[in-house]
């Protein structure tokens, strides 16, 4: 599941191949940037803001979000791709690189000068080297009835965190999902957690939260509704948090280890 790590991750591998060339081929395959051409154009950088994905080519940004399923693959010249054509949404060839972007859940093109006002409501990234966690806090605490399950997954209050972190967080803090954020004694502790375990799993492809990284031993609670908590035994269980469309997200959580 995409989450800041992945999309850190995503952002380096893409400006190691591509920063610094000249692209002789863009073919984006979104209908409402269908006739945007940066063929000739050179890619300047590539970075990351929380889950989202900029790509500076020119005097242009390539703004994408994965969301559920997408995903960005390096290419030499000439290899098969490891997912069908029709998956792809933008393709970005340089001398040496092919840059394919598969099943994005957002894909525009705008002038370098608008990403700003894309991405203001953003909180402070995890993994940016802007990372303020002050204000992080602030914003966490500002709305004292939320549950703090939602208040961590809040791309305007922290950005980079979704359901796999949040999920593992109020596991090691013994929070209850739902607790609302008013009743956690230490915030600040927790975002500090938070910023510890997405640094610790940014360069890894497998996403650690127990410091255990054998296969089916990497998370606590994340995935493993109907299983035995690690610590106690109990069954893990299951639901849906948050009270809109927007909230919505699932949710897994000890009974015994976490209030």
């Amino acid at each position: 599941m995409p989450e800041g790590d992945t999309v850190y991750r995503s952002a380096q591998n893409l400006h190691r191949a591509l920063a610094g060339g000249r692209l002789t081929r863009c073919d984006v395959r979104v209908p409402a940037f269908a006739t945007v051409d940066l063929t000739g154009e050179t890619v300047h950088e590539v970075l990351s803001r929380g889950k989202h994905l900029l790509m500076r080519v020119g005097e242009a940004s390539i703004h994408s979000h994965l969301k559920m399923e997408g995903s960005w693959h390096v290419y030499r010249p000439g290899s098969a791709w490891r997912r069908p054509a029709f998956q792809a949404r933008i393709v970005l060839e340089t001398a040496e690189w092919v840059a394919v972007g598969f099943e994005l859940g957002l894909l525009e093109v705008v002038p370098i000068s608008a990403e700003a006002g894309l991405l203001d409501y953003l909180g402070p990234d995890l993994l940016g080297p802007d990372w303020h966690a002050e204000e992080a806090v602030r914003r966490v605490e500002s709305r004292p009835d939320r549950p703090v399950a939602v208040a961590l997954a809040d791309q305007g209050n922290l950005a980079g965190l979704g359901n796999e972190y949040v999920t593992e967080l109020c596991f090691l803090r013994g929070l209850l999902p739902t607790r609302p954020v008013g009743e956690v004694t230490d915030v600040p502790g927790l975002v500090a957690l938070a910023r510890r375990l997405i640094l610790a799993n940014r360069d890894r492809t497998d996403r650690i939260t127990t410091g255990n990284g054998r296969r089916g031993m990497q998370s606590w609670v994340f995935g493993r509704a109907g299983q035995p908590c690690r610590r106690c035994g109990s069954t893990i269980q299951r639901g849906l948090l948050g009270r809109s469309d927007l909230e919505l997200r699932v949710t897994a959580w000890c009974p015994r280890c976490q209030t």
